[in-house]
């Protein structure tokens, strides 16, 4: 089981923003998709991520004014990244110990996916699942 195989079941590009948006801009976008975070993508790089964290942090330090901040002001550079043939479990162990719940995909210097502790979760879950119910099938037979 390796994020590729999570990436491999999406369509569509990934929803990213450029480091010149501004933190509304960004805002906006995360309420929009209803996500809670975006990578922050330059000549198809990854150049850092925001999060709804980052805007929790940016209102309680600079109010209102924060929002007409640009992100690669703001953001989170040089993000904790994997490739899509790292396995979901060690995804979730690295998430886990670094705390963080977005993780971007790289693969040969460019961003190719983005999964969030949820998404891996659920796919996790979804797969004991079928594993359980196969083994339930096996058995009854």
């Amino acid at each position: 089981m390796t994020i590729g195989a999570i990436l491999r079941e999406r369509t569509g590009a990934v929803i990213s923003a450029g480091p010149t948006d501004t933190v509304r801009a960004a805002v906006d976008l995360l309420a929009q998709n209803r996500i809670g975070a975006v990578p922050v993508v330059e000549n198809e790089k990854i150049v850092g991520i925001f999060s709804e964290r980052d805007i929790v942090r940016l209102l309680s330090s600079y109010g209102p004014e924060a929002l007409d901040r640009s992100l690669d002001e703001v953001m989170t550079k040089s993000p904790v990244t994997c490739d899509s043939n790292m396995a979901v479990i060690g995804a979730l162990s690295q998430m886990t110990q670094k705390r963080i719940r977005h993780l971007p995909v790289v693969d040969a210097g460019r961003i190719v996916g983005f999964v969030s502790i949820g998404d891996l979760v659920k796919y996790r879950i979804d797969r004991i699942e079928a594993e359980a119910a196969a083994m339930r099938d096996y058995i009854a037979s």
